[in-house]
């Protein structure tokens, strides 16, 4: 399992930046998000960030 080392401290990076950036969000005015809307902005925090590295990798 030594590849599964190299990957768990870039996987809790990961998770720690979304979980600061999804804070950020919900913290934030929604009049100074773009679009004034919330929730595209948590989709893509979430699955593009999720989904990324998977299109890349496959």
């Amino acid at each position: 399992m030594p590849d599964m080392q190299l990957l768990a401290p870039l996987i809790a990076i990961q998770l720690l930046l979304m979980i600061i950036a999804l804070i950020d969000l919900v913290r934030r005015d929604p009049a100074r998000v773009a679009g004034g809307k919330k929730w595209p902005w948590a989709l893509g925090i979430v699955f593009i960030n999720t989904l990324g590295p998977i299109v890349i990798s496959s």
